[in-house]
């Protein structure tokens, strides 16, 4: 029985300072699924002081037994992988079959792959007569987000463990009850106490509190590039380390000699796998102009095929998106879309057919899209795609990255060779060519507006380690 009214700290589950509750609304039917209590100031402080105190025997562990608490986690992870998976389905509406494989999925694999980033790291290195040593940052606050939400947790817990770090994590009050069960996980594997603390709450409360607190040494935060510029003005007073993953409007670009076929379907399914609520989903579809009538009709097809409903029925491809709020942005931004004059070839406003409750979009394909409209611009976040026309590679090339994101990019070509041609101009942290998915040991980040922090492999580990010089220590 997972208790929603405690936090995690100092390992144990405690009372908040004071009893605060929010709901928690299941997006397949908008029935209150229960409360969960949030927290304050006065419960970071507990937690803070909590990490301040472990860290000064944590960050002196050595690399065995660290690798050792990370094997366990892995294991107490895998006995609640399924646990996890419905907690995912129920609070943000991922089905089953996706909620089981890609979102527990996921936390499993950067667990994994930390675990052997930490067998092979090395935390010293000879620079002529200085040796240059890596150590733990120090107490880390962590900020995550209802989309992807153990995927997130896990990328950060995991590297910040094997730095030897200590931590704070606020997942999304959207979200809470999966981390709650990696809470318990955590506490199963035997971590020790105050190295892992969660603490439920809301942005104004307690994100501000541990962006603005003395005692943490570093904010890692994925969310919207708006919240992460409030998290980074207030982290700015304290001059800590700010690591963020944050908003994208992700170019797609197919060349003139692509499999189109292949290409566009993919591009489509990406984009509608997670209700489109992936800050790295391939959203603005690039093609040749005199491709667009061939693009629209494939894509139309993917759309119209795209199985929408409750999330623990079978043969569902696509569940709703989070909440209201979500729904509504949407929603004003598909009617943007016909507003301004884009060719609406699939979906639409409203609920689909023959859903009358739900937090439910209809999968949307506008075509005849120019990079100045609003649904080219703004990250939807929603299962809502736009297809560009572009005169050549240069133009096509000049249109991807005419975006203040730059998170992630996407490239299809008739060869690697031409694919990689253009994927280098590609201003982003993360390109994907010819439907190769994300290399989890390599980084992901963006640039510009999309961030500024690496996650994954050892360049997320490194994240959380200071560099030190230490200069005479190698008189050799």
């Amino acid at each position: 029985m997972v208790n929603r009214m405690k936090f995690y700290i100092d390992g144990a589950w405690v009372d908040p300072a004071v009893m605060k509750t929010v709901p928690v609304v299941n997006p397949a039917t908008e029935e209150r699924l229960y409360d969960v209590a949030v927290g304050s100031k006065a419960d970071v402080d507990k937690a803070v002081a909590a990490a301040r105190r472990a860290f000064e025997t944590f960050s002196v562990t050595t690399r065995e037994e660290r690798i050792e608490l990370l094997t366990r986690m892995i294991e107490a992870y895998k006995a609640r992988a399924k646990d996890i998976a419905l907690a995912i389905s129920d609070e943000m509406g991922a089905p089953m079959m996706m909620a089981e494989r890609a979102q527990a999925g996921s936390g499993l694999g950067h667990l994994m792959s930390t675990l052997q980033v930490l067998k092979d790291y090395h935390f010293e290195e000879k620079v002529g007569s200085a040796i240059v040593v890596r150590e733990p940052v120090g107490v880390i606050g962590m900020i995550t987000p209802w989309n992807w939400p153990l995927n997130q947790i896990a990328c950060k817990v995991a590297p910040a463990i094997a730095a030897g770090c200590t931590m704070l994590l606020k997942p999304s009050e959207f979200t809470p009850t999966s981390a709650l069960i990696f809470a318990e996980v955590m506490h199963d594997a035997g971590v020790p106490k105050g190295v892992f603390n969660l603490v439920n709450g809301l942005g104004p409360d307690v994100g501000v509190a541990m962006s603005e607190h003395t005692g943490i040494d570093m904010i890692s935060f994925t969310g919207s590039t708006r919240a992460g510029i409030d998290v980074a003005k207030r982290a700015a007073n304290t001059v800590k380390r700010v690591s963020q993953e944050l908003g994208g409007k992700s170019p797609n670009v197919i060349l003139e000699d692509a499999d189109f076929l292949k290409a566009v379907s993919g591009g489509v399914a990406s984009v509608f796998n997670n209700s489109g609520q992936s800050c790295n989903a391939p959203t603005r579809m690039i093609v040749p102009a005199a491709k667009m009538k061939e693009v629209a009709a494939i894509a139309k097809g993917v759309a119209d095929k795209t199985k929408v409903g409750d999330p623990k029925a079978e043969g569902i491809t696509m569940g709703p998106v989070v909440n209201r709020t979500q729904w509504d942005k949407i929603q004003a931004l598909i009617k943007k879309g016909i507003d301004e004059g884009a060719t609406l070839v699939a979906g639409g406003p409203g609920l689909p057919e023959g859903v009358n409750k739900g937090f439910y979009v209809r999968p949307t394909i506008f075509a005849d899209v120019t990079n100045d409209m609003t649904v080219a611009r703004e990250e939807i976040f929603g299962p809502v795609i736009t297809i560009l026309g572009a005169k050549d590679e240069a133009d096509a090339v000049k249109i991807a990255n005419d975006t203040p994101y730059g998170l992630a990019g996407y490239v299809s070509a008739g060869s690697v060779e031409s694919a990689n041609r253009v994927g280098r101009q590609i201003r982003a942290g993360n390109v994907n060519l010819n439907g190769v998915p994300n290399e989890r040991t390599a980084p992901f980040g963006g640039y510009k507006q999309s961030g500024n922090g690496r996650e994954w492999g050892k360049f997320g580990m490194e994240e959380f380690l200071e560099v030190k010089a230490i200069a005479g220590a190698n008189p050799s």
